[in-house]
């Protein structure tokens, strides 16, 4: 996994006020302890990180964005399975229809507008 520089895209930036985000327990949200996340405590985003490192899953997130990672996750996931499809190779895929870079080809990395666009798309994908 890879650092990402672009201080939105890797939770270090809230993408809503523009503020630094604070690295602290997810307690703080869940009321108990699930690991670390990067939150802004004004907007109410935050996410997650990956398991024994500080490396966010992706842009913090207010709930309306939060509930359409999970609907794109859904559907990208029923896809590439349903499909026969590895995830990498739905990933190069999902890069090339949106025309974006592999190594930002994240649904965690997406705003509300990427994350519709990944719905729209596994939605009609036909092979």
């Amino acid at each position: 996994m890879k650092r990402v520089s672009d201080p939105v895209l890797s939770g270090q930036k809230c993408p809503y006020c523009g503020r630094k985000t604070v690295y602290v327990d997810s307690a703080e949200i869940y009321a108990l302890s699930y690991g670390m996340i990067y939150l802004c405590r004004p907007c109410n985003a935050y996410c997650g990180v990956h398991k024994g490192t500080d490396i966010a899953l992706g842009r913090v997130a207010n709930a309306t964005l939060r509930n359409l990672k999970k609907e794109a996750h859904s559907h990208f996931d029923q896809l590439w399975k349903q499909k026969g499809m590895t995830r990498k190779n739905a990933y190069k895929w999902l890069s090339s229809s949106m025309d974006i870079p592999k190594d930002l080809t994240h649904i965690g990395m997406f705003d509300e507008e990427q994350c519709r666009k990944v719905i729209n798309l596994c939605k009609t994908k036909v092979l």
